[in-house]
């Protein structure tokens, strides 16, 4: 329990570091691209195009950024395996607290006296889930359910990337959400993968489960990207981590046998209750920053220029 919980706290500083190096990223570029008056950078809806997304991935802040999401997966991953995914998920999903308070500093962004609050609800809450969690299910499902996984990933991230890309500047919370939702899915994929323990490289690559954690990961990746370029930071963050918290940690009770201790469910459910609400408060009060994504940020000078 305890190894798990440290696994996923690193998880979790990860990706909060992360997001807020891809998002000055982002955002440098989306400045490159106003100062270029360029208007190859928006498709006709407003949103961020394919080639303008690409080019906020190869700044050095957003590949070092993805660098550390993919360190925060390993993690993630280990996590889910040693823990109950409503607690994983959660402890994980604490990046939200992480990425605000980076934000101050690299972003510029000054948080109000109510997105504070809602923080330390979120925090409050990760303290009651921890209180609660008790042994996590077997894990062990139906191959079916493996082939609906990688359905729901395809559906999420495919019709979610056209939905957001015809809605434009209007779907930033929308692919935080979806975003959320892919690495939701890729934390019931790595609970359910075939092949890991015992190791069985024919089992593992005949899952349609690790198939299900490639899109969903990738997929989420870009989703996130996206909600970077085109929306508030924290209001994204908060809305993934709704996503990536709500459907895991339910589908984790009802599908895979996991469990609070005995006569603690009800702190269970309160933490899991406020923690979205947190999250949901967070990205309700930080939904106006987007008016100043594309002003300057904090600019970074990498180490030994």
């Amino acid at each position: 329990m305890y190894i798990g919980l440290l696994t996923a706290v690193a998880a979790s500083a990860c990706y909060g570091t992360g997001s807020v190096l891809q998002a000055v990223g982002s955002r440098k570029s989306a400045r490159r691209e106003a100062s270029a008056a360029s208007t190859a950078g928006t498709t006709e809806h407003g949103g961020p195009s394919l080639s303008s997304t690409a080019k906020a991935a190869v700044t050095w802040e957003f590949m070092l950024g993805t660098v550390l999401d993919f360190i925060g997966f390993g993690l993630g991953a280990l996590a889910a395996r040693l823990l109950p995914l409503f607690l994983s998920q959660t402890v994980i999903s604490a990046n939200l607290v992480i990425t605000a308070v980076l934000s101050i500093r690299m972003l510029g962004i000054r948080l109000s006296r109510p997105e504070w609050t809602s923080i330390g609800v979120v925090c409050s809450a990760l303290v009651l889930l921890a209180t609660a969690a008790g042994p996590e299910g077997s894990g062990h499902t139906p191959r079916a359910t493996h082939w609906w996984l990688l359905v729901a990933a395809v559906t999420i991230i495919g019709a979610g990337s056209l939905l957001v890309r015809r809605l434009g500047t209007r779907g930033a919370i929308l692919a935080g959400l979806l975003s959320g939702l892919g690495f939701g899915a890729l934390g019931v994929g790595v609970r359910v993968l075939d092949g890991v323990d015992p190791f069985d490289l024919p089992t593992l690559l005949a899952d349609p489960a690790l198939y299900a954690i490639l899109v969903a990961g990738i997929g989420g990746m870009y989703l996130h990207t996206v909600a970077l370029q085109i929306g508030s930071i924290n209001g994204a963050t908060a809305a993934l981590v709704v996503g990536e918290t709500v459907v895991p940690g339910i589908l984790g009770v009802l599908w895979l046998g996991d469990t609070s201790r005995d006569g603690f469910g009800w702190v269970a459910i309160a933490g899991f209750v406020l923690a979205v609400t947190g999250a949901v408060a967070v990205a309700w009060y930080g939904r106006h920053e987007s008016a100043g994504a594309a002003e300057p940020v904090a600019e970074l000078t990498p180490a030994g220029s």
